[in-house]
């Protein structure tokens, strides 16, 4: 059975089949729309169709049962035919017209019914439409004698749009219970129809565009109680932002959305003042008084805009407005936060100015930059604006960017590929590995990381031996056979799982590989947070997902084993699945990337993959789960703006491109809690400091047992415990983990600076830091 026909079991019934009266009870009593909340609208019959009309709309039937929509205007925008669906018996099957019929609903209100007509006994179907401002509800009934599947399909028509149909998943903010973070939640899809002087969108609760076809729309029915399998949408017409469709779709009381016209939402130069635009919508069924207001805060938590205006809106009205921001006078991050009434929304506003790198950089991103929005160009000029110099993925037909036009960026291409299938026979073995090293080499790849993950169960030291053997073997075989020189990765393997690599080198497979890759992935803990394999505790919230004693494994099993191997991660992680304690905060993310990528220039890492570039995954772009950790890995927030680990990511590329790693700094002479890395660079010694007074456990004060710990806001600095070194120093300049900088001056022959768990660079130490301190309390 495929993922399409997948179905519940219905609830039981009475007799096998609904009765006509039985079935025409339900399909009026279940669903209804609340009375209270929804204008009237009118009817009357024409000679050949029935009519139904709203503020904004107007609904026909054609004799032969075929919906008319037409605009305020008259214009016809839309006709809805046919609808499809399935049961175990019969199969898939569709309507042939229908007999329409005026009818009155529960809260007085017309509506149109349609009896659709089928080719075989057994299966009814009946479509009801009504109307109020701006809006269609749509709803379609369906019994059968058999079981039915969830999934069905409406046929609809076009007239004449401006521009091809655009499926945008829908969210929604929500405040958290227990006061930690908003979290986005999934609210709905909506397809946008769209003409040079209108729109119009189709609003579901549930609904896959892979399934929807140019003339049939994917509709996932849901059975009531007396086993009648309901389908539901809305169409709303009218020019408005998808948010504002979206909350009107649902006749809630207010919608609100938020956006700018700068690509995500970063400004390339500093002192730009940053324009937010706002739109509220009121959705009820009566003129609203709407208080728009907003509020902007920097990254340090100062309050830099703050105002309210009211707005009065007819039902099914949308109003814009915009708010200016002052330019920021360096690389920062602005949190904006838009109120209408009870509705809220929420983005970033970032600048990021311009760098000229060198050439020099070992960071990337891991997976396809396969979020495309809002176009190829925006998202290859950001890949090289943060400073990315590999894509993990990359080859023709692949989601993202193809491999010749990264090379054209100065961005290197590679491969990850494989699904190796463990056992299976020789000859499929053989084709698979041609067909697998054909698409290396039409890539042009750089690094070939063979499969992904097999090390399952973490720890277990099970099937390296049939990975090298089904897998690496035959695929080194064949690059040899066609002379490629594509440097070979194993796959990545989940975490520094020391007991495969073990099995693996004793398997014959470390010879046959260049690099050695695995993917730190980290928990609450601090990025230098170090225990030995002896220490480490396996399972979802074990120690084993530790990120620096997992590099300093993998570097000691390579010098252990020899052959020169390069040492890749090829997924490094900072996820902000909100309100968990297992990961990390906005703020702490930001503080960890660039902590981590200084630790990988530290241990002598040759490449890092950062997992990865958007929030949300591939199978579901821009949908939300605030429960769902593969959600939240992303450099950036769902709606493409920047996480403060954006900005963190850039700042790390640029101080550590022309960086060479010196030593650690040890000041235990003075406080063995203070950290510390030194680098030399073009600008002189730079030294990353930080204390560890609060530990390497980040939410360490959270309720054992219970996944959920409120995070605090992104602008909230939440080390609680602070350290002041005072240096034998001149003027000094400190830079944040975001790339924010400020001069320190020297007073009295003194310098001044506080630390805690953040790390900070600071420029004007000698190469000798240690030796400068004054004083540390």
């Amino acid at each position: 059975m495929s993922e399409f026909d997948s179905f519940p079991t219905p609830p039981p019934r009475s007799h096998s089949a609904l009765s006509r009266r039985t079935f025409v009870q339900g399909s009026l009593a279940v669903g209804a729309v609340a009375s209270g909340l929804l204008p009237t609208g009118t009817a009357h019959a024409a000679a050949t169709a029935l009519v139904i009309s709203a503020e904004g709309v107007t609904v026909e039937a054609l004799s032969d049962g075929t919906i008319v929509v037409r605009d305020g205007a008259g214009i016809e925008r839309i006709r809805l035919a046919q609808f499809m669906v399935k049961d175990t018996v019969q199969g898939q099957q569709r309507t042939y017209g229908g007999t329409p019929s005026a009818i009155t609903l529960d809260d007085g209100r017309p509506a149109i019914q349609v009896d659709y007509r089928l080719g075989v006994s057994g299966i009814t179907v009946r479509g009801r439409f009504d109307v109020t401002a701006h809006r269609v509800h749509l709803r379609w009934d369906a019994t059968s004698t058999a079981e039915m599947f969830l999934n069905s399909q409406f046929n609809r028509t076009v007239v004449s749009p401006s521009a091809p149909e655009a499926a945008t998943s829908m969210t929604r903010w929500n405040r958290d219970a227990g006061g930690g973070v908003p979290y986005e939640t999934n609210d709905g899809i909506l397809y946008a129809e769209a003409w040079a002087d209108t729109q119009a969108f189709f609003r579901l609760a549930s609904s896959r565009p892979a399934w929807t076809t140019a003339s049939w729309m994917h509709i996932v029915g849901t059975y009531d109680a007396l086993g009648v399998l309901v389908h539901e949408a809305d169409l709303v017409l009218g020019t408005m932002r998808p948010a504002a469709a979206n909350a009107l779709a649902v006749a809630r009381p207010v919608g609100v959305d938020l956006w700018t016209d700068q690509p995500f939402n970063v400004w390339p130069e500093t002192g730009q003042a940053m324009t937010v635009h706002a739109q509220v919508v009121n959705g009820g069924a009566a003129v609203r008084t709407v208080d728009l207001s907003w509020t902007a805060r920097d990254f340090g938590g100062r309050l830099v805009a703050e105002d309210t205006v009211r707005k009065t809106l007819a039902p099914g009205q949308s109003a814009d407005h915009t708010i200016t921001i002052g330019g920021l006078a360096q690389a920062g991050i602005v949190f904006v936060e838009v109120r209408a009434d009870e509705a809220f929304a929420r983005t970033t506003l970032a600048c990021l100015p311009a760098y000229e790198y060198q050439g020099g950089g070992m960071f990337g991103i891991s997976n396809y930059p396969w979020l495309l929005e809002p176009s190829k160009e925006d998202v290859a000029g950001l890949l090289q604006r943060i400073g990315v110099t590999s894509v993990r993925i990359a080859y023709d037909g692949a989601p993202g960017i193809p491999p010749a036009e990264l090379e054209s960026l100065g961005i290197m291409p590679n491969i990850q590929h494989g699904d190796v299938v463990f056992g299976a026979d020789p000859a499929t073995v053989k084709t698979w590995a041609a067909d697998l090293v054909n698409t290396v080499v039409q890539s042009g790849a750089h690094y070939f990381e063979v499969d992904n993950e097999r090390n399952q169960p973490w720890m277990s030291g099970l099937h390296a031996d049939e990975y090298i053997r089904d897998g690496l073997r035959p695929v080194v075989e064949r690059l040899a056979e066609v002379g490629s020189t594509v440097k070979v990765m194993n796959c990545g393997l989940g975490g520094m799982d020391v007991n495969w690599t073990d099995s693996f080198h004793a398997a014959g497979g470390w010879d046959l590989i260049d690099v050695f890759a695995f993917h730190p992935g980290r928990g609450n803990f601090t990025p230098d947070f170090a225990p030995t394999p002896d220490e480490w505790i396996v399972g979802n919230d074990g120690s084993y997902w530790n990120f620096l004693g997992g590099v300093r494994e993998a570097r000691r099993r390579i010098e252990e084993y020899g052959g020169g191997k390069e040492l890749w991660l090829t997924e490094a992680y900072a996820c902000t699945r909100p309100n968990h304690w297992w990961n990390d905060t906005m703020r702490q993310a930001a503080e960890n990337v660039l902590l981590t990528m200084a630790l990988c220039k530290a241990e002598g890492v040759d490449g890092v993959n950062w997992y990865q570039l958007h929030d949300t995954t591939i199978h579901h772009p821009q949908e939300a789960s605030p429960t769902n950790p593969e959600y939240h890995f992303g450099l950036m927030n769902r709606d493409t703006s920047a996480k403060p680990s954006l900005l963190a990511f850039a700042n790390g590329t640029r101080l550590l491109e022309e960086a060479t790693f010196v030593r650690w700094l040890d000041f235990g002479a003075v406080d063995d809690k203070v950290k510390g890395l030194l680098f030399d660079t073009p600008a002189g010694p730079m030294s990353i400091l930080w204390t560890r007074k609060d530990g390497y456990l980040l939410n360490a004060d959270h309720e054992p047992g219970q996944p959920y710990y409120p995070h605090p806001e992104a602008w909230q600095d939440d080390w609680p415990t602070k350290t002041t070194l005072v240096l034998r120093a001149g003027r000094l300049t400190e830079v944040d983990c975001i790339g924010q900088r400020r001069t320190i001056v020297n007073t009295v022959g003194r310098t001044t600076v506080q630390l805690d768990g953040a790390p900070r660079i600071y420029f004007g130490l000698s190469a000798r830091p240690e030796l400068q301190v004054a004083a540390c309390h």
